[in-house]
């Protein structure tokens, strides 16, 4: 493949991504696997894939966030509760990432990618059980939830963050079961929610990376950054701004076929290749 259609391939994966996550999340998955086949060939380069996409696709994370400010003008009291276990939590899967064998990263990627796959077809469902939720409880003060719920509520969101911070593809629908600990809520509200915190565990672990890879911890392909960006702020201002007119259901079966498929040919790489 020329360099010319490698960067328009990276681009739409970009675009596509950028789009996904400002529906439902789950973007990391495409461009992960683009990478996962574009850069250098060795131990590191899953890690290297991982990354790249975590740098490059928080641009358009951040932009879509500023696209749909108006949702977050009423955020939930208890939602800043949540904003230190994600720092934290960020920070530790960074460090894992760095410090664990890079061989231990290739060889758990085919079951995160798997995990992801199965969230992702499953989002829907989760959703459901938020509103359900939302309907059948009774409203609850911030200052009526109780520290227990909070306790548990910001041990479980450390350890999305976590994740988020190792690998990330999924963190949205991990959230979206964990938010309703501290009370029933509008899906609308709780998405809002979980874009804020995904945005934060995003950023925490994109500027990491990139002081990282800056001191040679970690390679990073700086010209894939400059075009995924570009394309994932492109596809999630876009997507914020024309979400009425595209369908959910038939990009989630898309994004769904396409992580499965990965999650396969990850299996077989690791395995048989």
């Amino acid at each position: 493949m020329s360099g010319t259609a490698e960067f328009a391939l990276v681009f739409l994966g970009g675009l596509m991504a950028g789009g996904v996550n400002a529906i439902a999340g789950g973007g990391t998955i495409l461009t992960f696997g683009i990478l996962g086949t574009m850069l250098p060939p060795g131990p590191g380069q899953l890690v290297s894939a991982n990354v790249t996409s975590t740098i490059g696709l928080w641009p358009g994370s951040a932009a879509a966030a500023w696209a749909s400010r108006g949702a977050h003008a009423e955020q939930p009291v208890w939602a800043r509760w949540l904003v230190l276990p994600s720092v934290v939590g960020a920070v530790i899967g960074v460090a894992l990432l760095r410090w664990l064998p890079k061989e231990s990263f290739d060889a758990v990627v085919p079951w995160l990618i798997l995990m992801a796959a199965v969230l992702f077809a499953l989002q829907p469902q989760v959703a459901r059980m938020v509103t359900s939720r939302g309907a059948t409880g009774a409203a609850t003060a911030s200052a009526a939830i109780s520290r227990a719920r909070i306790a548990a509520t910001g041990l479980l969101q450390l350890l999305v963050a976590i994740y988020g911070g190792y690998f990330g593809a999924g963190i949205g629908i991990l959230m979206l079961a964990v938010l309703p600990l501290l009370g029933p809520g509008d899906i609308h509200a709780l998405n809002a929610v979980k874009n804020l915190l995904a945005t934060v565990i995003n950023g925490v672990a994109a500027a990491l990376f990139a002081g990282a890879a800056l001191g040679g911890w970690f390679d990073v392909s700086w010209p894939h950054v400059a075009v995924l960006a570009a394309g994932a702020v492109a596809g999630g201002v876009a997507v914020v701004r024309l979400a009425r007119r595209l369908s959910p259901k038939v990009v989630r079966r898309a994004v769904s076929l396409i992580a499965f498929a990965l999650a396969g040919y990850y299996f077989w790489r690791e395995w048989c290749g």
